[in-house]
């Protein structure tokens, strides 16, 4: 399971961003009354993820948390400096990428509170994380056969493979379920959960209509498109119609005066500019990828045409995700069909 973003989205003029500075490690910004951002390191592309401090009666209400072991140097200043020596009250997760949820295990022992997550994000993660040791499963060996993976390619998944849970402080044993529509008060003020799904299985934005706040994961970023893969547990999966129909859903019930808070990139306004130049985007590749299939294609023929960029050995996971995300939509669309060959690899054309 992959967290990485493959497909590079411009910049658009009609978001804004308000803050000059972003915090140091460490440190932190105030971005609303209460409400501080703070960024702890990732060791990838990404750089960074942005997390946040809630003020919740005599400590933080902590939201997302980094990934082991890179967190534990920040959040040991950040609480000794920038969080005044007071204790984290609650963990809220938004969903169980390891940059999300690999120090929650940490945070809630430390302080002896209770994690908040959605259950279905709690429950895959803790399954992923089963895997850790494990040698890497025929299914997925014959997913990504049929996708088009070389033999070499291959091994280099059996290699990589059960490292999911090398990337997390262990999980608490118990949690509090979170549910779309959910309300709840942090320092006397409501927030309400917004669900969206696609990027990963239950994934929980956290809304304040009184500060006007958006903690928004990786369900919506300002200059990135979040990976939205099929995976091999569930290879005829759709997730890319539940991704767009999240973000619909999302611009429906959130206003788009809030100041959206990501876990990526910086805080900015344009909530719903950013949500339709996103599914825009989806429906020109999708567009794309159609035409691509007048001729017999295989899920790796189409990387070059996609990302326009080569696919390396540590990107071709979330690239293979993503375009069989796309593929599958075009399926469910009556678009595009989908053959096996005798060698067990699958062909997708365009239907007549």
């Amino acid at each position: 399971m992959s967290d990485a973003v493959e497909i590079i989205e411009r910049e658009r003029p009609l978001l804004s961003y308000p803050f000059d500075e972003a915090p140091v490690d460490g440190g932190a910004v105030d971005v609303a009354p209460g409400v501080k951002w703070l960024r702890v390191p990732l060791d990838n592309p990404l750089g960074f993820i942005n997390v946040w401090a809630i003020e919740d009666g005599a400590g933080w209400a902590i939201a997302d948390t980094g990934m082991a072991p890179h967190a534990l140097p920040t959040w040991s200043r950040a609480f000794k400096g920038a969080l005044g020596g007071r204790p984290a009250t609650r963990v809220l997760v938004t969903h169980m990428h390891p940059d999300h949820i690999g120090w929650a295990g940490w945070l809630t022992r430390k302080f002896d509170c209770r994690l908040w997550v959605t259950r279905l994000e709690f429950l895959t993660c803790r399954s992923l994380a089963s895997d850790t040791g494990k040698e890497a499963p025929l299914d997925g060996v014959r997913f990504l056969h049929a996708a088009g993976w070389s033999e070499e390619q291959i091994e280099f998944y059996r290699a990589r493979f059960g490292n999911f849970g090398k990337m997390l402080h262990p999980l608490p044993d118990s949690f509090h379920r979170l549910r779309d529509g959910d309300e709840f008060t942090i320092g006397g003020r409501i927030w309400r959960v917004v669900v969206g799904c696609g990027h990963s299985p239950e994934h929980a934005c956290f809304y304040c209509p009184e500060l006007k706040l958006l903690i928004s994961g990786d369900q919506i970023l300002p200059k990135i498109s979040s990976n939205v893969s099929v995976f091999a547990t569930e290879p005829e999966a759709n997730p890319l119609g539940e991704w767009l129909d999240s973000l619909a859903r999302i611009k429906s019930k959130v206003p788009d005066e809030v100041l959206v808070l990501p876990a990526h990139n910086e805080p900015f306004h344009g909530l719903h500019a950013r949500i339709d130049d996103l599914i825009a985007g989806h429906r020109e590749r999708l567009a794309q990828m159609r035409d691509l299939a007048a001729k017999p294609m295989r899920v790796a023929d189409f990387f070059p045409f996609v990302f326009r960029r080569p696919i390396e050995d540590g990107n071709r996971m979330p690239a293979t995700g993503e375009c069989a995300a796309h593929l599958n939509y075009l399926i469910a669309k009556g678009q595009v069909v989908r053959e096996r060959d005798a060698e067990g690899v699958d062909w997708y054309r365009a239907s007549a």
